[in-house]
Parts: structure tokens; sequence; C-alpha cells
């Protein structure tokens, strides 16, 4: 997926000694050929995968453009990635997203980006829920928004009770989707077939 915004990390040269101890903390020898370029790979990578780190906004331009009696819109099955701000391992899924309108859309794109944008930091799998739905609150005019993400967390996976099978579902509501199961019902029903991958 391209990259929304291309910032550096604050101090790579930190990163890479980081790395360095990390590895002779774990037995590893530094030097050896495998590992020569492993700090310099990860400083690199930490620029991806952080790219949001320090940003209080997002720097998404929303193209929007006007309807009429439109009904609910959603975008399902939206492939994220995220990194646990508790272990540092990554926890990815798909996120969903429904809005309903009120006289203007969001470019589907937008919706992707959005996503993308707050995956990009160290997060809590329910905090990413719901940037996203105050993020598509704020670029388009609507009478609610409601967000579902499910993910499987390698902190559980791969660490402590290596559980393979498990998945988080998280979801967040604002406007008419706070205030109506309906609705949300509805909306879980448009998202079906995008969880339990």
């Amino acid at each position: 997926m391209e990259q929304i915004i291309k910032t550096a990390v604050k101090d790579e040269e930190k990163i890479r000694q980081g790395v360095k101890l990390i590895l002779e903390g774990i037995g590893e020898d530094p030097s050896r050929e495998g590992l020569l370029e492993t700090p310099c790979r990860i400083a690199k990578m930490c620029n991806e995968l952080f790219a949001a780190v320090g940003c209080c906004c997002d720097p998404i331009e929303a193209k929007v453009f006007a309807v009429q009696g439109s009904g609910m819109v959603a975008e399902r099955g939206i492939s994220f990635y995220s990194i646990c701000e508790h272990h540092m391992l990554p926890f990815f899924g798909h996120a969903s997203i429904a809005y309903l309108p009120d006289g203007e859309v969001i470019g589907l794109s937008k919706l992707v980006r959005i996503v993308d944008f707050y995956s990009r930091k160290l997060q809590l799998q329910e905090r990413l829920t719901d940037e996203i739905a105050q993020a598509v609150s704020r670029k388009v005019k609507n009478k609610g928004v409601h967000v579902a993400l499910s993910a499987e967390h390698l902190c559980v996976s791969m660490r402590g009770i290596a559980k393979t099978s498990s998945t988080t579902v998280s979801m967040a509501s604002t406007g008419a989707f706070a205030s109506d199961k309906g609705l949300r019902d509805e909306a879980m029903a448009l998202f079906q077939g995008t969880f339990c991958r």
C-alpha cells in the first residue's frame, strides 16, 4: 500500500544502537554476517511502521461528493497492520467502516487511507477502532459512523498463552449507530465475511 506520509523517525542512530543492545542481550553476535545490516534495516522499517508518531492530526485530504438521499455506505475488509504498544509485536487483520451520509460521501480510498494512517504508530486495537471512527466523523458530513476491527495479536499467538486461533474484535459507533442497535446490526450484517479469515 502507498505510504500516506513519509517522515523520518526522530533518531535512527538510537534505533540502531538499541537493536545492537537487544541482539547482545539475547546472546547474539551483532557482528556476524547475517546480523550486520539488521540494525539499519530495522531503523528504516521504523520509518514505515511508525510514520504517524508525533503527528497531531492526520494529513489526509478528504475528497467529498454531494449526494441526495443516500443510504448506508460501507467499506469492508480493509487490511491493516499495526504494532501493539504493550509488547511491540504486530497485530493485523481487517477493518470495516459504515456511515450514514448527510448530503455528501467521501472518496472510498480515503477510508482505506484513514485506517492506514492510524495504524502506523504504537497502538491498542480499541484505541485504533475509536480513532478511525472519529476521523471518518470529522471528514465527511454524516449521521453516524460504525467501525469494526478483527485482528490477530502476535503477543497472544506467539508468546505467553500462545493461542493461534484467537481473534480480537472491537467496535466503535457515533451518532445514529451509537443509539440504534438495529442500525448497528444492519452494519454488522454488511460486514459479514470479513471476520475470522
